[in-house]
């Protein structure tokens, strides 16, 4: 299974370029994971237009704070089960831009995870969702990774 972080936005941040070239790199061992950033401006709606396009085809994973708060166990039981269902070939995670995601792309979503209640700036945000994934990997494969 693949995977397709796409952001509203190229990461401008160096700790966010840097912290996710760093987990892509490490996902790579695991699985093809790439970033397509598109456009951002025009609002939520806009915005959110640009994501599903890009996320076209997949199964869409979406991070808002609305979402499901899962743990860590409950994700690698998700991913285990997208990996059993030969229908999924790739998984989009979604992250909006300043404005946030559309009650639309919400709906278009597969699953729905947050954080927490907190919101999250989009470029941190894109990193915790990489290293998440990147954990999920390692607990599968039970390297150390997650203690």
């Amino acid at each position: 299974m693949n995977w397709r972080f796409v952001v509203v936005g190229k990461p401008s941040l160096a700790f966010a370029r840097d912290g996710l070239a760093e987990y892509l790199k490490r996902l790579g061992r695991y699985t093809r994971a790439e970033l397509l950033p598109v456009k951002s401006g025009g609002g939520a709606e806009a915005e959110g237009a640009r994501l599903l396009r890009a996320s076209e085809g997949c199964f869409r994973l979406v991070f808002d704070e609305r979402g499901e708060p899962l743990d860590t166990a409950a994700l690698v039981s998700r991913v285990d089960a997208l990996e059993m269902d030969g229908a999924v070939k790739t998984v989009a995670v979604l992250i909006g831009g300043a404005d946030g995601h559309t009650d639309e792309l919400r709906e278009t979503a597969g699953l729905v995870v947050s954080f927490g209640r907190l919101t999250l700036q989009h470029e941190l945000a894109l990193v915790a969702a990489a290293e998440q994934i990147y954990r999920v990997y390692t607990l599968k494969r039970g390297e150390p990774y997650h203690r």
